[in-house]
């Protein structure tokens, strides 16, 4: 791999942890290392790292807590 996109790698810790479990990545980033957004897109997707998947992720926690809360009363 080309040492930039290793660095561009590493400068994201859990970006590049998920490299280690999904190595099938490493072959194509050997070959073209402009596809590391590719994987970082392709990782936010698979882990639900995406904005959009937080906020769902927050709405669905408040939720939750409002129904236990109105479960008590």
């Amino acid at each position: 791999m080309q040492v930039s996109a290793l660095m561009e790698l590493k400068k994201k810790l859990k970006i590049f942890e998920l490299l280690k479990y999904n190595s099938y990545w490493f072959k194509d980033l050997n070959r073209d290392p402009s596809n590391v957004r590719a994987f970082e897109a392709s990782m936010k997707v698979k882990y639900r790292m995406r904005m959009t998947d937080k906020v769902s992720d927050a709405i669905d926690n408040i939720d939750i807590v409002s129904n236990v809360l109105s479960a008590l009363k």
